[in-house]
C-alpha cells in the first residue's frame, strides 16, 4: 500500500513538473529598472577629455563594482547614474583634485550587452537594442539546439529569476518580454 503511494506521489511530481511557466497561460512580467538611460556594469563607454592641454579620449567599460578608471584620477563610480550624471562626476573630481581648473567631458555609451547561455547555438553576448525582446536574443544567439527545454528559459534581471516560456513568446508578441542591458538568460537543457 505504501509503495503504490510512494509510486503515485513520484508519478505526480513527474507530471506537475511538466507543466508550463504558470497556470495562467502566460509568462511573468519581468519589471522594468527604473531608467534605461541608467549606466550598469558592463557597459561600454567613450569618455573624451576637452578643453585641456592634453585632450584624451578613452575607451572604458564599467566593471563588475560599477566603477570605470580615467588619467589621473583613477577610479570613478559610474554605474546606476546617467551619462550626464557621469559627466558631472568626472568634471568635478578632475576639478576637485586640482588636476585642472576647467575641463569639458563628453560621455557616450558605445555598447550594451545581453548574455545568452545554455541550449543555444551560439551563446555569448548579444548588443543590446532598445527593442530586443527574449525571442530575438534566442535567435540572435542562433536558435535552440536539439536539447533545449524552449518552455523553460530563465531571465535574470538585477538578481532576481524569471522562468519564461518562449514558445509562447513566439507564438503571441504580447508574451514575449522586452530585455534590458545587463539582463542574462539561460536555456535549460530538456530531460527527453
Amino acid at each position: 500500500m505504501h509503495l503504490r503511494r510512494a509510486g503515485s506521489i513520484v508519478l505526480l511530481g513527474i507530471v506537475a513538473g511538466c507543466a508550463g511557466v504558470d497556470s495562467t497561460g502566460h509568462n511573468p512580467v519581468i519589471p522594468s529598472v527604473a531608467s534605461a538611460s541608467e549606466l550598469r556594469p558592463g557597459d561600454n563607454l567613450t569618455i573624451a577629455i576637452l578643453g585641456v592641454p592634453d585632450p584624451s579620449t578613452n575607451a572604458v567599460q564599467i566593471d563588475d563594482q560599477g566603477v570605470i578608471s580615467l588619467p589621473y584620477i583613477g577610479a570613478v563610480k559610474a554605474s546606476d547614474a546617467t551619462t550626464a550624471g557621469l559627466t558631472q562626476r568626472i568634471q568635478e573630481t578632475y576639478v576637485a583634485k586640482k588636476i585642472y581648473n576647467s575641463v569639458d567631458i563628453s560621455v557616450s555609451v558605445t555598447e550594451r550587452y545581453v548574455y545568452v547561455g545554455g541550449e543555444v547555438e551560439k551563446p555569448g553576448r548579444i548588443i543590446w537594442t532598445p527593442d530586443l525582446t527574449a525571442a530575438k536574443a534566442i535567435q540572435a544567439a542562433g536558435g535552440f539546439t536539439l536539447y533545449a527545454d524552449e518552455n523553460k528559459v530563465a531571465v535574470v534581471r538585477k538578481q532576481v529569476l524569471y522562468n519564461l516560456d518562449i514558445k509562447l513568446a513566439q507564438k503571441s508578441p504580447a508574451e514575449d518580454p522586452r530585455l534590458e542591458p545587463g539582463d542574462s538568460m539561460q536555456v535549460a537543457r530538456s530531460a527527453f
